[in-house]
């Protein structure tokens, strides 16, 4: 089977992670999102909590990104990485981790703008998904054991996050339908026929049966 990536950006309770795992374990493939951290962490011999620390939050530093890149790799007498890390540097580093597995594999990532990151990659999918508020309020309560102000209080704030982050590296508009190739709601069809659905489009986008 030719090699392909589905690539998902979502909206915070939207059920992004989830229905991703679906449609990994349903294709066989691989899932990264908060994975690709400590991959990156271990690829670059940096420690994962630099990239934890800039996960899908736009620079804000003064370090240009050739400079943090191309010094990033190297350690202190003390083992510690040295303090020209920014986080553009940590991005590049990410996206050539994300690039290095779309190469040799097909998989599914969520976030991290890996949809712009592989805009050259033909074989990709990109999706975003969103959802009502209120089962979106829902899902993060369950999650968070939170209350309702406090759920859309965060999903504002991660909301605004993200946007930022891809807005800044991408030079495209988060969450806006021409971004992508396929922006649906998880709130009609549920987790599991959300990725039925993206499924079928994938299929027929890149002209393969699952």
């Amino acid at each position: 089977m030719e090699q392909f990536v589905i690539n998902i950006g979502r909206q915070l309770g939207s059920g992004g992670r989830t229905v991703g795992e679906i449609i990994a374990r349903r294709l066989g493939v691989k899932l990264y999102d908060k994975e690709l951290i400590n991959l990156a962490a271990r690829e670059s011999g940096i420690c994962s909590e630099f990239f934890e620390k800039a996960d899908e939050k736009e620079s804000r530093g003064v370090i240009s990104t050739v400079v943090g890149y191309l010094r990033a790799p190297f350690v202190g007498d003390d083992g510690g990485v040295t303090n020209v890390l920014s986080n553009d540097a940590l991005f590049k580093i990410q996206s050539d981790v994300i690039r290095a597995v779309a190469a040799r594999e097909s998989a599914v990532f969520v976030g991290r703008c890996a949809d712009y990151i592989l805009r050259e990659n033909p074989r990709c999918v990109n999706v975003f998904l969103t959802a009502d508020d209120a089962d979106r309020i829902g899902r993060i309560r369950s999650r968070q054991g939170c209350t309702a102000e406090e759920a859309r209080a965060m999903m504002e704030r991660v909301d605004a996050r993200r946007a930022s982050y891809y807005n800044y590296y991408s030079s495209r508009t988060w969450g806006e339908a021409a971004t992508y190739h396929l922006c649906v709601s998880t709130s009609p069809l549920g987790d599991e026929g959300t990725a039925d659905f993206i499924l079928e489009f994938a299929a027929r986008k890149l002209n393969m049966k699952f």
